[in-house]
């Protein structure tokens, strides 16, 4: 009886439309549906490459500044353009400082250990042996299969501009080449713009354009690169999307800003240079904010996602999406990590993820629950 009445069920929804009525829920609702019959299975699966795939989610982590303990997550899926809240816990019971210097990366370092998150929704961590030079804002980056870790140490450190490698596979720590001495006076995460993908990492300095990449494979540094393509950039930050180099650059002055601007770097030096994009200004105003100054901003990417914030003014985001062809799509959003008063004694990470299905079972079978948050 069962039996037939699932075939009832298939047989009154046509695959193709069932397909698009799939394609309308939202990513982290739609794992139960998968356990109703195998047509409903492939049904699933076939609506996520055909008519709404998944898109990169940016991950909004919060974390108290009296009592660190005390952490939250959000996330937006721009596939149903929702923010969700992750209900989880951080696995230590006093917990250092939450900080990213790249998008693909959570971490802590503290004297007694290094513990990273790398997991699309940042729900498993890693605990290994701290770096063997003890740092406070270092720069930190998944390459491949290792984990770069550079520059931000102590003045009483031999070398404040020491890097170490940390191989994911064998669970060892490496020392290779330092940072080169032409960033010696901006080597930490506050002043270098990081761009990482699976063979190289690139720094550069965010007020100079000053630029170095390093191989950990070779273990070598390369550069100085000038990534300055107009003169008047004072302030820029980079990603990568694949192996296209994106830059963004505020124009003009931190008390008159004239326009953000976005291209694409390529080139053994990064010489050749093409707009693809200006945000509007609208937007520019919203990122603003109220302050009278727009000195910086931040970004968090993936994938061709990119999303945009002003420290200084953290409750507006700005998206971008860099589709083929280096065409531009501008959005803006609410962050809700921002949006409340109370949260002012919070600090604020953000990070990025490719998040499929498969995420959102391994999420809920460890009891990480995912819940959509009311506008």
């Amino acid at each position: 009886m069962a039996e037939e009445d699932e075939n009832a069920v298939e047989m009154a929804i046509p695959g193709d439309v069932l397909e698009t009525i799939l394609s309308h829920i939202p990513l982290h609702l739609l794992l139960p549906a998968c356990f109703v019959s195998k047509n409903w299975n492939a049904a699933v699966f076939s609506s996520l490459r055909r008519f709404n795939k998944p898109k990169p989610w940016l991950l909004v982590h919060t974390q108290s500044i009296r009592r660190p303990q005390t952490a939250a997550a959000f996330a937006y899926d721009p596939r149903s353009d929702l923010w969700l809240r992750i209900n989880r816990k951080l696995p230590h019971e006093h917990f250092s400082a939450l900080r990213s210097s790249s998008s693909t990366i959570l971490y802590v370092l503290n004297p007694s250990e290094f513990s990273f998150s790398i997991d699309p929704l940042r729900l498993t961590w890693h605990r290994v042996n701290p770096p063997s030079v003890w740092r406070i804002d270092p720069i930190v980056a998944v390459v491949g299969q290792r984990i770069v870790v550079a520059g931000g140490a102590c003045d009483f450190e031999d070398d404040p501009l020491a890097v170490e490698l940390y191989d994911i596979s064998t669970r060892t720590w490496e020392r290779t080449e330092s940072i080169p001495a032409t960033l010696k006076d901006s080597a930490t995460a506050t002043w270098l713009s990081v761009a990482a993908n699976t063979k190289t990492m690139l720094v550069m300095e965010q007020r100079s354009g000053v630029t170095h990449s390093f191989n950990p494979d070779s273990k070598i540094w390369y550069g100085p690169y000038d990534l300055r393509p107009d003169p008047n950039i004072y302030f820029s930050v980079i990603a990568f999307h694949g192996n296209r180099l994106i830059m963004l650059g505020l124009l003009g002055e931190p008390k008159d800003i004239n326009e953000v601007k976005v291209w694409e770097l390529s080139g053994e030096s990064f010489e050749f240079n093409n707009e693809i994009g200006r945000m509007p200004e609208d937007l520019v105003e919203k990122l603003k904010g109220e302050g009278t100054s727009f000195s910086s901003i931040r970004v968090s990417s993936i994938a061709g996602f990119f999303y945009i914030h002003n420290p200084g003014e953290p409750g507006e985001l700005a998206v971008l999406e860099v589709g083929d062809g280096g065409r531009c799509r501008w959005g803006s959003l609410k962050n809700p990590a921002a949006s409340d008063r109370s949260r002012v004694a919070e600090r604020v990470v953000f990070t990025c993820s490719d998040v499929r299905l498969g995420d959102i079972g391994r999420a809920e079978a460890t009891g990480n629950e995912i819940v959509t948050l009311e506008s």
